[in-house]
């Protein structure tokens, strides 16, 4: 195995925040509000810790972050039926067209990110990544890793 793989995973890591918050701030969005939103349109109705800890940011960074996207009409905070403290999170209208635009302004990173690659290669590249990213999110005691 290539001994640089990790470094080489976290450099793309880091290669793709930047690109990915420079096109953003095309559309007048920060890049951890894009990722906000569109962290909201996959996973709609999640409360405020759950996505503070999937966009790896305290939970009062994430408040004061929806507190600003609340103002501007672009979320939208609900009680959570099930626990009286927790507020859940949700995209406005506003919001979707909002994504929309990232979207679009986020096409060409992508399609810069996998130049050179014939279509055999990017299925490949994505099953790969997929893969991973299922070993990284397992828990590491049902794998019998010893330090886990």
């Amino acid at each position: 195995m290539d001994k640089n793989l990790g470094w080489l995973m976290v450099d793309n890591a880091r290669l793709l925040r930047r690109a990915f918050d420079e096109r953003v701030r095309t559309t007048g969005m920060t890049g951890p509000q894009a990722r906000l939103l569109l962290a909201l349109e996959r996973s709609p109705g999640e409360n405020q810790a759950f996505h503070a800890e999937r966009l790896e940011v305290e939970p009062i960074t994430l408040c004061r972050m929806v507190d600003r996207m609340e103002e501007a009409g672009l979320v939208e905070r609900r009680n959570d039926p099930s626990d009286r403290r927790a507020r859940l999170l949700y995209l406005t209208p506003k919001a979707e067209n909002e994504a929309a635009r990232i979207r679009d302004a986020l096409a060409g990173m992508l399609d810069q990110m996998v130049s050179g690659l014939n279509d055999n290669e990017q299925a490949e590249f994505s099953r790969i990544l997929h893969h991973v990213t299922d070993n990284l999110s397992a828990d590491p005691k049902s794998q019998g890793h010893p330090h886990g």
